[in-house]
């Protein structure tokens, strides 16, 4: 596990390339036969890749050590959002079958989790997210036609986009964590510009659906002193709550967004207009 401690904006704002990339850029997400995981002390966010090919996998029966329970879902929720080919999670005896951008919502109390995927030739990969939860919500699989799909944006402006709401209060009941998925359509490459922070949650970005030889400019800092990270195909960046999130591609690209925080109003934002950006 990798554990990715608070940094302070005032610390932030003196980080050269390669100290900004080692505080808030993953690299490694997936992995064939590998789950990843990434621990930030920012809201307690896990989050991480699963990637069965030859083998079932399942989280580390020593894993709740880790983090002071007797198990890894004691006092945690789970979402996953699959990026591949079709796969099977199991989660204490039930059998949930996840196609490529369908998502699972899994409860806090979970004790036994498991994933794999139909055929080694196409095989699932599972981006999950897991925040602290203080009560338990039922398990639920959501498809894309069930993600309360908002377009936004303009192709005139390079930011057309549809954005798949999975985990939100209006698709089913969380203790705080949100997730969703943007799609940007060919000839567009902003997200989330004009910009905003929003204090009261903080968020990963996973950029995904991009060639080898693209990259996404991904915007973050205070907004009157920004700084950037580019990114490659299938990384993340954690955003504190602090700083703006948004980023430009080389091309059109998809990402997958996870909130944890104190509410989960999905339209709470301190927008900042561009001429304010420096």
């Amino acid at each position: 596990m990798d554990i990715r401690e608070s940094i302070h904006s005032e610390h932030a704002k003196q980080l050269e390339t390669e100290g900004l990339r080692n505080e808030f850029l993953v690299e490694d997400i997936f992995a064939a036969d590998r789950v990843s995981m990434t621990y930030s002390h920012i809201d307690r966010i896990v989050f991480g890749g699963i990637m069965p090919v030859t083998s079932e996998l399942g989280f580390a029966n020593d894993l709740g050590k880790a983090f002071g329970v007797t198990y890894f879902l004691e006092r945690r929720e789970l979402g996953l959002i699959n990026i591949g080919g079709p796969g099977i999670v199991m989660v204490d005896g039930a059998t949930y079958e996840i196609g490529s951008a369908e998502a699972l919502y899994v409860g806090k109390g979970a004790r036994e989790l498991s994933f794999a995927s139909v055929s080694s030739d196409k095989p699932a990969k599972l981006y999950y997210n897991s925040a602290p939860a203080h009560t338990a919500f039922p398990t639920r699989k959501i498809t894309q036609d069930e993600a309360a799909p908002t377009t936004l944006g303009d192709a005139a402006t390079s930011n057309r986009r549809t954005i798949y709401k999975y985990l939100v209060p209006d698709v089913l009941p969380t203790c705080q964590l949100l997730m969703g998925m943007t799609q940007l359509e060919d000839g567009s490459l902003w997200n989330t510009m004009p910009c905003h922070t929003h204090e009261r949650r903080m968020e990963v970005y996973f950029y995904f659906n991009m060639q080898d030889d693209a990259a996404v400019f991904h915007m973050m800092g205070k907004p009157a002193e920004t700084r950037h990270i580019v990114v490659q195909n299938e990384q993340a960046v954690i955003s504190p709550s602090w700083s703006i999130h948004s980023g430009v591609g080389t091309q059109a690209y998809t990402f997958i967004w996870g909130m944890v925080g104190e509410n989960q109003v999905f339209g709470d934002m301190d927008h900042v207009a561009i001429k304010d950006l420096r």
